[in-house]
């Protein structure tokens, strides 16, 4: 299991690189995540494993305050620049770990996690925490890649991942997600299904994967199987594929 020392020091190298990153930055889920939230500009939100900031700022336009929480500093101090350079005021960023948030229960309306949660250490104490620090009827808004249901493709989906970041823990099932989002208190639905497409080059540039990780992904993708192809939407040049991006959210019940 990774441990959080793990991930500070593997997100801590490239936190330049996912301020940059245009699918961090602005992917078809993030506008989606934002309208499902409904902010009035009251909400105080809580955003974890937050990275670079991106989805912080994003709610930060529509609600009171936004508090963006992660366990690596250098990924706190690329998001505080951030909104800084963006003139965002309305936002603040803490070193905290998600399955241990500082932060009193109903302290928050909405609490986000946007393609973060494959990197938890335990995935359901994460959400057992979005629950306890949300109001009674405040909403939990989950957006991560998704592992189909099929056990060979789930295999190849976290093979990949893990091969390209060492700090990947696990990719979930939509129904791995309904789980958990119920057994920590949650109603839970699925909203909806983006699939997104990778570039190979760029997905590795960006995690700094060693070039012999690379070789071996090269190798998976070509002498994949034809419905592995097809699942991922595989091309071989210029090299990439798809990966499903799975938006849910959880209610927690009112008084």
């Amino acid at each position: 299991m990774t441990s959080s020392q793990d991930q500070v020091r593997q997100w801590g190298a490239v936190a330049e690189a996912y301020m940059h990153s245009s699918f961090h930055a602005g992917g078809p889920d993030l506008a989606r995540l934002v309208s499902e939230a409904g902010l009035s500009g009251h909400e105080r939100v809580l955003d974890v494993g937050c990275g670079a900031g991106h989805t912080t700022l994003a709610c930060a336009l529509h609600a009171a305050e936004v508090v963006g929480v992660d366990v690596t500093p250098q990924m706190v101090s690329a998001a505080t620049a951030l909104a800084r350079d963006r003139g965002v005021a309305n936002v603040e960023f803490r070193v905290a770990d998600v399955q241990a948030l500082p932060f009193e229960d109903g302290s928050f309306d909405i609490v986000t996690s946007r393609v973060s949660a494959h990197h938890y250490a335990d995935a359901l104490k994460a959400v057992a925490e979005a629950f306890r620090v949300l109001k009674p009827g405040g909403c939990f808004l989950v957006s991560d890649s998704v592992s189909p249901e099929d056990p060979a493709l789930d295999t190849f989906l976290n093979c990949i991942e893990l091969l390209r970041d060492a700090s990947h823990v696990r990719g979930y099932s939509w129904s791995d997600w309904q789980w958990m989002m119920e057994s920590a208190g949650f109603r839970s639905d699925s909203v909806e299904l983006f699939p997104v497409h990778l570039d190979g080059a760029e997905w590795v540039t960006r995690s700094q994967t060693p070039p012999a990780k690379i070789t071996v992904l090269r190798s998976l993708f070509s002498e994949a199987s034809k419905a592995t192809r097809h699942a991922f939407s595989i091309v071989d040049e210029p090299w990439g594929f798809s990966i499903p991006i799975l938006l849910m959210k959880g209610n927690k019940p009112g008084f």
